[in-house]
């Protein structure tokens, strides 16, 4: 199932989209039927498999006065408030990419300095590090910022460096800890499109402190347009990703390419503790997933729109304030 939170005249509710372009409302398929169904996105997934199944029996023979098309709905964020968000660092090529390009914009400035700029990008600072392969890293993204599909994204006023990242996430069903790697999948609720907003010229001052990215993406992280669930793949480590700016493709990748799996971070998290059902592990960004790899900037009133196969596309607007 792809499952979605909406409005529709009636405040936040629980849906499901069909293949036929209408959203299935689920609360009120419940109350048809005389089944009890929760009230909300984390609602559900707390509920466990049994309420899982209940909903979809709802989905598979709606009644009628349930089915809306999605023109007469406004999505929103399918989790709007979720307890926590990690974005790790699962996708290592974009890293290494990453890392490359700010050897440059540093020689650059050591050119200009009269300095030696062989020396700058042989440099370890600019290597990534070992630690990266041997695990997942991680940091703790601001989960009280969340947006939603067709939600403008409105830009930190101090900031003219305005990109996206084109990431995917996996939503935590269950709970549990030191979670052995043969079980760590069943822990995966769903899957979502996940885009880390990056105000560059914000976050490289806090890099440049050793510390960050901090206020270059506390402003918005969005998710949508939905939670597929984990039954919807076979394998979701081969899904096309792609992002778009105004119609016009600037990025390709696919899942296949991960260095980690969100698999190998459920095991490394709860490890520490235990993980709570509705919080969400982002992957990080795919090779050439972002306008920093691409030397292309994003302006005032663009459209930017991810895709992840089975799972759908995410699209929102940049303004300026």
């Amino acid at each position: 199932m792809r499952l979605v939170t909406f409005e529709a005249g009636r405040g936040e509710q629980l849906g499901a989209l069909t293949p036929g372009d209408t959203v299935v409302d689920l609360n009120l398929a419940g109350a048809l039927s005389g089944t009890a169904v929760p009230a909300t996105m984390q609602g559900l997934i707390e509920a466990g498999e049994n309420a899982l199944q209940v909903v979809r029996q709802l989905v598979e023979s709606p009644q009628d006065d349930a089915v809306m098309e999605l023109g007469q709905v406004r999505l929103l964020a399918p989790l709007p408030r979720p307890v926590r968000l990690r974005d790790s660092c699962l996708f290592l090529e974009h890293m290494e990419r990453a890392l490359e390009k700010l050897a440059r914009i540093e020689a650059v400035k050591e050119m200009d300095a009269g300095g030696a700029t062989s020396a700058t990008q042989a440099s370890a600072k600019f290597t990534l590090p070992a630690v990266f392969k041997n695990q997942v890293i991680y940091y703790n993204a601001n989960h009280l910022q969340i947006i939603g599909p067709e939600e403008d994204i409105v830009w930190p006023s101090h900031s003219d460096w305005m990109d996206f990242e084109l990431e995917w996430a996996c939503v935590i069903g269950g709970t549990g800890t030191d979670i052995a790697p043969e079980d760590a999948r069943s822990q995966i609720f769903g899957y979502t499109v996940f885009n880390d907003w990056s105000a560059r010229d914000l976050q490289l001052k806090f890099m440049a402190a050793n510390l960050g990215p901090g206020e270059g993406k506390d402003f918005a992280n969005g998710i949508g347009p939905c939670i597929a669930t984990r039954d919807e793949f076979d394998d979701p480590y081969s899904l096309a990703m792609t992002a778009s700016v105004n119609g016009e493709e600037w990025s390709r990748g696919s899942t296949a390419s991960m260095y980690h799996r969100f698999e190998d971070a459920i095991v490394e998290f709860s490890r520490s503790g235990p993980l709570a059902p509705g919080e969400i592990i982002g992957s990080g960004t795919v090779l050439s997933g972002c306008g920093f790899e691409l030397d292309r900037r994003l302006s005032h009133g663009d459209i930017v729109e991810l895709s992840v196969e089975g799972i759908g596309t995410l699209r929102n607007r940049v303004v300026r304030r």
